[in-house]
């Protein structure tokens, strides 16, 4: 069977380019960057190559950046120990409610340790309101932690405002770039980010590894106590061949950035015209403009997304119908839920997520799929018999969720 991935969001396949940069340090090059005979020392100059690559796309110094094991590991370093480390300033933090969970979870950690947490709401679109912002901070703030772009409906946030206004109180400011990096063109500096999270699987490198930027002034309290690995903030043999593959996966995404831009913006427009003009009773969720160029979250009314997402399976669609790691919960998506969504529509939400491996062929076969799909599902349901015997022509979404025909392609 023919597969067509369109979980992108969750994780990607990783580039054989990726794969043969990483081959020789399992083998051939295996040893500890922390030994002192020049095999090992090669080793860790090929780390600091990898730290310097990844500065570079981020206009940020070698010095700081640090490796981790992935973008959860990244946010909880972030929050956790700024928190610790500015607790004698202040103990209120502020994020928003449609962060990933490796923040959520881990400001719900902090508030049981006596920590005041501020969890901003959105609007319709996923994006926070800035004079809400600006109204949150107290003198006792010490961290300001909004993500760069969300996960599930795709909407950027005003990152540059959020960065200007974090400077104006003097707020260190953590932005999760997970499905950001590699894929749209971030400037620490330019948007006045204080701490910076990425993870290697989200742009076609290896899972297990990404990285954490600290701006230099900041005295982040170490990680893992042990050895002297990442300037003794983080000990442990360092993750050669997955810094090699993070290194390489950012080096080609960064290049191919614009051009990929570009091509998947129209794949995933190409898509949603087709879904919205042909199967009834749907919308897209989140910004059209400002919104990741890859990212298709659509709600289908009179239907479970979890039975549309059983039948693609079986025709070999990989999708979503939420966060990965939401995946198995009985409740709606959080996300949809804080942008006002009602439940029904956000328990009929698929997400589909684009890469670079996609075509506009596979767009159109997952377009006819779902197309099928949904009127076959549909037909089974009662609530839509009544509604087309009853209600045939009613709008059926509250008004300010529903779209004009005219406006709907």
């Amino acid at each position: 069977m023919e597969v067509i991935y369109l979980d992108n969001a969750a994780t990607t396949p990783i580039r054989p380019e990726v794969k043969e940069a990483m081959e020789p340090y399992f083998n051939e090059m295996y040893e500890n960057p922390s030994g002192a005979y020049p095999s090992a020392i090669r080793c860790r100059e090929e780390i600091e190559k990898v730290r310097a690559v990844i500065a570079g796309t981020i206009h940020a110094r070698p010095e700081e950046i640090y490796f981790t094991s992935g973008g959860t590991e990244s946010d909880n370093w972030a929050i956790r120990e700024t928190a610790r480390l500015l607790k004698k300033k202040g103990n209120h933090i502020i994020t928003s409610a449609i962060e990933h969970h490796a923040v959520l979870n881990t400001c719900r950690a902090l508030e049981k340790e006596g920590f005041s947490i501020t969890y901003l709401g959105v609007d319709e679109e996923g994006k926070i309101r800035l004079s809400e912002l600006e109204r949150a901070i107290r003198p006792e703030t010490i961290l300001i932690s909004i993500m760069y772009a969300n996960n599930e409906v795709g909407t950027i946030q005003p990152v540059n405002r959020i960065g200007e206004i974090a400077q104006k109180y003097g707020i260190l400011f953590h932005t999760d770039g997970v499905q950001v990096y590699g894929h749209l063109p971030v400037d620490v500096r330019k948007s006045h980010i204080s701490m910076f999270s990425a993870s290697g699987h989200k742009l076609n490198g290896p899972k297990g590894i990404g990285f954490l930027y600290v701006r230099k002034e900041i005295p982040l309290s170490s990680l893992i106590y042990g050895g002297g690995q990442e300037k003794g903030k983080r000990a442990g043999t360092e993750n050669v061949p997955g810094i090699i593959g993070l290194g390489k996966a950012a080096e080609i995404s960064c290049a191919m950035q614009k051009e990929e831009e570009k091509r998947i913006w129209e794949l995933r427009e190409h898509l949603i015209t087709r879904l919205l003009s042909e199967i009834p009773y749907c919308r897209v969720n989140g910004s059209r403009k400002n919104r990741l160029p890859g990212n298709c979250n659509v709600s289908f009314q009179f239907l479970r997304a979890s039975c549309l997402l059983c039948q693609l399976g079986k025709k070999g669609i990989c999708a979503s119908a939420a966060s990965a790691c939401s995946t198995g919960s009985a409740e709606p998506s959080h996300v949809l839920t804080a942008m006002g969504l009602p439940r029904e529509l956000a328990n009929g939400t698929l997400r589909l997520t684009l890469g670079y491996q996609n075509t506009m062929e596979e767009m159109d076969q997952v377009a006819d799929q779902i197309k099928e799909m949904v009127e076959t599902l549909r037909g089974k349901s009662g609530q839509y018999h009544e509604f087309r015997g009853k209600n045939l022509g009613e709008k059926i979404f509250p008004e300010k969720w529903l779209i004009p025909e005219k406006e709907k392609v």
